[in-house]
């Protein structure tokens, strides 16, 4: 047992493993009934807040108080907000093309549900499960005693993070629901200065969670879980794969590319010094 960990994280983590695993499977059979994988997207946010309230209640003779409220509200508090946003967003629109595409177009009868179970929702219950280990890990620590310097740093570098992902949304979504916007690139607000200002905001909320459970040397190793995070925004489900799509269904999404700052927040070049060959050579 790590010597700043209070006994029955481990059992936590397989009460959290139980629970997720019940989620996902109970989510897959509803997609079956309704034929929409895509339902799983909605439940990515809250899934992290059952395990943050899962391991509130385990840990309740665990642990520093201060430190398990901090990070199970701070959590609780993103889930909420993007699973409120996200079922807004989605809701009565149907299945997402890109699943449709992916499995629906490919696969039928048991193989599909087979590979929907395998390749969605069990990967995304184990991946919310996985990337929520540094909040399970700081509902139990006991070292030290109180909150410190890091807790502090994390707790604010979790607020301007949340703040990119909420506003950029609520930006996104404005921007959308005017006609007269159809087909036009956004580029205004925080999506002047980054092409992603809510995946942004996502990565630096978690640094700021992982930076609260990290006073010790327990918290340090928890790590990877940012950076899986952080890779899966920037170089698989999320930045990559809109940037391939935006490329190809609008041409001036190119300039875009070229005079805006990909991921960290920046300056963007000032209109007239990106040439049209420069933006045209810019990867779709």
């Amino acid at each position: 047992m790590l010597a700043d960990v209070a006994p029955g994280l481990g059992l936590n983590l397989l009460v959290t493993a139980a629970v997720t695993l019940a989620c996902v499977l109970t989510l897959w059979l509803v997609s079956i009934r309704i034929r929409d994988v895509s339902i799983v997207d909605i439940f990515w946010g809250p899934a992290f807040g059952i395990v943050a309230l899962v391991g509130w209640f385990l840990s309740a003779d665990h642990g520093v108080y201060e430190r398990r409220v901090l990070v199970t509200v701070l959590t609780v508090a993103w889930a909420a907000r993007l699973g409120i946003y996200l079922f807004r967003r989605n809701h009565g629109k149907g299945e997402d093309p890109r699943y449709t595409a992916a499995f629906r177009d490919r696969y039928s009868g048991r193989e599909l549900h087979v590979q929907t179970l395998k390749m969605v929702f069990l990967l995304q219950g184990f991946l919310a499960w996985l990337i929520s280990i540094p909040v399970q890990l700081a509902q139990y620590q006991v070292v030290p005693p109180a909150l410190g310097v890091a807790a502090y740093v994390g707790t604010a570098l979790f607020v301007v993070g949340f703040l990119f992902e909420a506003v950029g949304d609520w930006q996104l979504a404005r921007f959308k629901a005017d006609p007269a916007n159809r087909g036009r690139v956004m580029d205004r607000g925080l999506w002047r200065y980054t092409r992603h200002p809510n995946y942004f905001g996502n990565a630096c909320l978690w640094f700021g969670l992982w930076l609260i459970g990290r006073e010790y040397w327990s918290g340090v190793l928890t790590v990877f879980s940012r950076v899986l995070m952080t890779h899966f925004l920037v170089n698989v489900t999320g930045k990559k794969l809109l940037e391939k799509r935006m490329g190809r269904a609008r041409p001036e999404y190119a300039d875009y590319v070229a005079r805006t700052p990909g991921f960290f927040p920046w300056f963007p070049k000032p209109p007239g010094s990106v040439s049209p060959d420069d933006a045209a050579r810019r990867p779709r």
